[in-house]
């Protein structure tokens, strides 16, 4: 679970970055931005919505990751 978790934050600051990369090299001239962080909003409720299940089917415990 903890390498799942380190995955998705990875993608996600990996998505983070090429919006970054996209607004200065584009300069609000393409569309690449927007679906850069919509990918990485995406990602975000992914993972808050994975981690919510796991708890609940109790991958997680009640003293979190170890």
């Amino acid at each position: 679970m903890k390498i799942i978790v380190l995955l998705f934050i990875v993608f996600i600051l990996a998505s983070l970055g090429s919006a970054l990369y996209y607004l200065l090299k584009d300069q609000g001239k393409s569309d690449r931005v927007v679906k850069a962080l919509t990918v990485r909003i995406g990602l975000s409720m992914a993972l808050f919505l994975a981690l919510m299940v796991a708890y609940y089917v109790g991958w997680i415990p009640e003293t979190g990751l170890r």
